[in-house]
């Protein structure tokens, strides 16, 4: 066989390929690729776990106090001398290893609470494929209050961790961003942007009911979803513009407005036709939720909430839930985005409500009016370049 012949497209003389042969093959390389992933989390697991009880010795051996101030250094020279082509073992770095433990090591029950939310949340796939081998392999010898190190945290890499715990200012807040890195695979600089984008507050702030009217985990869940404002600067409406207005914007940027919306949302409708009693009603943005396997119904409102926004959206979701949800579905939410509310509003309009729903506002909606005193993309450039033609001229004049 030549060298650079491919052995996989050489068919030999002695058999025949029919499509069982082929789903064979695809069964094969499926099979492959999740032993490389599976290796991967399984290396990434275990320099993590090194790292957590290196960073828990030196906490609960109190080394500084024992040995010397100096201790972290000498650690670091013993390892590196003994390991010369292993890179990990700077002062910096363990130093970052005994933060770590110690950010986490006084809310080891908050910890173990978001892992086991994580286990019925997040895909099993991702978070069991190693299954009970990475638990009893990074299972602790528990002495005192040392704390157990978390499975979950070997499905992030290292340098995200720490961007984590340098970053963030509690452990709520470094466990929603290790969660979401788990759950969407986030790139170091990916997270670090969400991060600085203050994502963590910004999500999930929502005014809704979701504790009283969704059961766990579902609750916890749907609320780190909805948001309390979104962003619609992306959107180009008429001045004075209505509802039907905003959502034909919305429906045209649908893909972004999905983005804004958050990962999970597929859409269905909108005008989403309903028949009760023999009347139709129409829902102004349907969508579902793969995560959360529900229904969303969405309404829009151009004007300060109102209370009886509330009821309607209740009829809607009610009617959902009675029409389209399958016994598989978890109940359907509502959200209302309105151009302003008060919050005292809302919560008195919520009550009494047995159906889980938000309410949240919209912002930065560019009208066409504003768009025509902008210049255009053309206008600038051409500005651009007479701008430079008349400093080359002056240029030329100075020489």
């Amino acid at each position: 066989m030549l060298k650079d012949s491919k052995p996989f497209m050489v068919k030999t003389h002695d058999i025949h390929m029919d499509s069982e042969f082929t789903q064979w093959i695809c069964d094969l390389k499926s099979r492959y690729h999740r032993t490389q992933v599976k290796a991967a989390i399984k290396v990434n697991s275990e320099q993590l776990l090194f790292n957590w009880q290196l960073g828990r010795d030196l906490v609960e051996r109190k080394a500084e106090e024992k040995w010397g101030k100096g201790i972290v250094e000498q650690v670091s020279l013993e390892l590196q001398a003994e390991f010369p082509d292993v890179k990990g073992f700077s002062v910096r770095n363990l130093w970052n290893m005994k933060k770590w433990y110690s950010f986490y090591a006084s809310h080891a029950e908050r910890v173990l609470s978001v892992a086991e939310q994580m286990l019925i949340t997040v895909s099993s796939e991702k978070l069991l494929q190693l299954g009970a081998e990475i638990r009893e392999d990074t299972k602790l010898h528990q002495a005192g209050a040392e704390m157990e190190f978390p499975m979950f945290f070997g499905y992030v890499p290292w340098r995200h961790h720490v961007e984590i715990i340098t970053k963030c200012k509690s452990v709520e807040e470094a466990l929603f961003y290790v969660r979401k890195t788990v759950e969407e695979g986030y790139s170091r600089s990916a997270l670090i942007n969400l991060i600085e984008a203050d994502l963590y507050h910004k999500e999930g702030s929502a005014l809704t009911n979701f504790g009283e009217q969704l059961p766990f985990p579902q609750t916890q869940l749907a609320q780190e979803i909805v948001k309390s404002n979104y962003d619609l600067g992306f959107i180009t409406v008429p001045a004075n513009y209505d509802e039907k207005k905003l959502e034909d914007a919305l429906e045209q940027k649908i893909t972004r407005f999905l983005l804004e919306l958050g990962t999970g949302f597929a859409f269905i409708g909108r005008q989403k036709e309903i028949v009760v009693a023999g009347k139709t009603r129409k829902i102004d943005l349907l969508f579902y939720h793969i995560r959360l396997r529900c229904y969303f119904v969405v309404e829009l409102k151009v004007k300060a909430f109102e209370p009886e926004f509330a009821g309607k959206l209740n009829f809607y979701v009610s009617a959902v839930d009675e029409l389209l949800k399958m016994s598989e579905d978890n109940p359907t939410i509502g959200l209302l985005i309105c151009k302003e509310m008060d919050r005292t509003e809302v919560q008195w309009a919520f009550r009494n409500i047995q159906t889980p729903m938000g309410v949240a506002t919209y912002s930065n909606v560019q009208t066409e009016e504003l768009k025509e005193l902008l210049p255009s993309t053309e206008q600038i450039c051409e500005i651009v370049e007479r701008t430079q033609e008349e400093f080359e001229t002056w240029q030329k004049r100075q020489e």
